[in-house]
């Protein structure tokens, strides 16, 4: 009997020994050709001559191209996309191809590297994304932002592509490696090209590689004085508003008025009753007061007097404050508009077309941080932008006024902000495709509410006459 025990032992440690054997073997097989695959699949990645000086130069290097996206492989600048299910045919699309259609509209994308920094605290989906766009003037100011938000920042950085690209990436690297809060709060995308002033591009960018629920679309000359992300996460009736996707937040923006007071951010009020005051001795005021159009719509006087969250009632489409909003199924800006004028105003106009509404933060405010402007030919760029707006806001409403009447919800709150702001288009509900019976029911409709509107005024007339008798 022991000597059978014996046996059956030793057999069983035979035997385990060799499953032991096997599962290393596999183990270290699997390891390393996986290990060879990724490490081929980027060695194999194109990279341009000027790109590997600088990484080797540059403080930190920037993270190689993801091997997978999704469902999609991406191999030696490919995607491939899979087959039905259960068949093996598959489909290969050259990223350069992919990048062709996805910014068709621009003037053109010659080398776009998401993550060229990746930060390592970005960890959290809902949390607010700061989106802005950084040129080579404005570095210090992007590593100023991060110092003080400490929190997501997904900057598109623009590079000219000429003599000075290689000093610009390395000043970059640089900046980039000797501030903390950058390595730990900014995404960094690089964009080299010879195509200047592509905002509408560049913001495109930066929301599609945030990495959050929530963007707020921003430009980095602005200082935010409050915690922004407190008063919106932090409030479960506002959280709930933005998580819906049908509100955007504003947040009020003002100057000083003598560009020597805006430029020591340090000395910028952090309190609203401060802010007030600073109005009220005429040392601040709403960004860019002289042009209402931009900034009016806020309703600053309200601001000033107001301790709860309110809507943007007056919308013109010139309106183009400050907003926080949620990244998924919202519109995209048209990247038409090249240069100044109009382009921030045409990315607001069509989210507001798509059934999202503006509401005003009572106690946060944003102040613009001076600063000399660069020579541009802005005029030109104006004129230009200002004919395209004109011909892009018909061109908006029509689509959409298109689309709600196919999802049938015209009739609905969905398409309200739309009907405030179309309604000057020729023949716009015939274009549409309302049928000529509902215009009728229609325009009786708004004959009768305009009637019963007309009828409330002298009411309220001849009380006012009894009242001062």
């Amino acid at each position: 009997m022991r000597l059978e025990s014996k046996v059956k032992i030793s057999r069983l440690a035979k035997y385990s020994l060799v499953i032991y054997i096997m599962l290393s073997s596999f183990y270290a097989t699997s390891h390393y050709f996986s290990a060879h695959h990724v490490h081929t699949n980027i060695a194999n990645r194109r990279q341009e001559p000027s790109d590997t000086i600088i990484h080797s130069q540059s403080p930190l290097q920037p993270p190689p191209l993801p091997v997978a996206i999704n469902k999609q492989t991406l191999i030696e600048d490919k995607i491939i996309w899979p087959g039905s299910k259960g068949s093996d045919i598959t489909h290969e699309i050259s990223q350069d191809f992919l990048k062709s259609k996805l910014f068709s509209s621009s003037m053109g994308l010659d080398n776009v590297t998401p993550y060229y920094f990746k930060a390592s605290r970005i960890d959290k989906t809902k949390d607010i994304t700061l989106a802005t766009l950084v040129t080579r003037n404005r570095f210090h100011v992007l590593s100023r932002l991060a110092t003080n938000y400490k929190g997501p920042i997904s900057a598109a950085v623009h590079v000219l592509d000429n003599n000075e690209k290689q000093a610009t990436i390395k000043e970059l690297g640089k900046i980039y490696s000797s501030n903390k809060a950058m390595q730990q709060y900014v995404d960094v995308h690089l964009i080299i090209d010879g195509y200047d002033r592509q905002f509408n591009l560049w913001r495109n960018i930066a929301k599609l590689f945030t990495r959050t629920d929530y963007v707020m679309m921003l430009d980095v000359d602005f200082h935010l004085c409050t915690d922004l992300r407190k008063s919106v996460l932090g409030d479960a009736r506002v959280h709930a508003m933005l998580a819906s996707g049908k509100t955007a937040i504003v947040v009020p923006a003002f100057e000083y008025v003598e560009q020597r007071d805006g430029v020591d951010w340090r000395r910028f009020p952090r309190r609203k009753d401060d802010v007030v005051r600073e109005v009220q001795d005429g040392k601040l005021d709403s960004f860019h007061s002289a042009w209402t159009s931009g900034h009016g719509a806020t309703n600053y006087s309200r601001w000033y007097d107001s301790t709860e969250l309110y809507p943007v009632t007056e919308y013109e489409y010139s309106y183009e404050p400050y907003i926080i909003y949620k990244k998924e199924g919202s519109p995209w800006c048209d990247e038409r508009f090249i240069g100044y004028g109009a382009n921030k105003a045409a990315c607001l106009f069509e989210i507001f077309i798509s059934g999202v509404d503006y509401w005003v933060l009572p106690n946060d405010f944003l102040i613009h941080q001076s600063h000399k402007y660069a020579n541009h030919d802005r005029t030109r760029e104006r004129v230009h932008n200002k004919s395209l707006y004109d011909s892009f806001r018909t061109e908006i409403c029509l689509r959409y006024s298109r689309k709600y009447v196919i999802e049938d919800i015209w009739y609905t709150p969905a398409a309200d902000n739309m009907k405030k702001v179309c309604t000057d288009i020729p023949k716009w509900k015939y274009l549409s495709g309302i049928s000529k019976e509902q215009r009728l029911k229609d325009l009786e409709k708004e004959a009768a509410l305009k009637a019963m509107q007309e009828n409330n005024n002298v009411i309220e007339e001849e009380q006012e006459i009894i009242a001062s008798i």
